[in-house]
């Protein structure tokens, strides 16, 4: 049921019999208000499925990291009018040693600068 143009495609398209079931990654903004080598806990506008996995990409100080990660719990932690705020603990997969690096660098980074104040 397609009404594009099959002549401007590399490849034809077929249609099916019924439907295919399919994901969509979708970059959502998401509040990280704590985080350790084993996970992190994540404020976000919408609800994250129980068991789930999910691709998280998170400033580090200055470094960019992406971190996969699997939902542990969440809860609604607020409501204000029309909006709900939702909180999420996230335990880390597989982390690679250059994320682990970076992860416990930031730590100790801040742990130091707690000490120092």
């Amino acid at each position: 049921m397609d009404d594009f143009d099959d002549s401007k495609r590399d490849t034809q398209r077929i249609d099916l019999p019924g439907s295919l079931r399919g994901e969509v990654t979708v970059f959502q903004p998401a509040e990280i208000s704590q985080i350790s080598l084993g996970g992190m806990q994540v404020e976000t506008g919408f609800p994250l499925q129980l068991d789930s996995l999910h691709d998280f990409r998170i400033t580090v100080g200055a470094r960019s990291i992406v971190v996969k990660g699997r939902v542990a719990h969440s809860r609604i932690s607020d409501v204000d009018q029309d909006v709900v705020t939702y909180r999420s603990g996230v335990e880390f997969i597989e982390l690679s040693e250059r994320v682990v690096s970076v992860i416990t660098e930031f730590i100790e980074a801040l742990r130091q600068q707690r000490q120092d104040a």
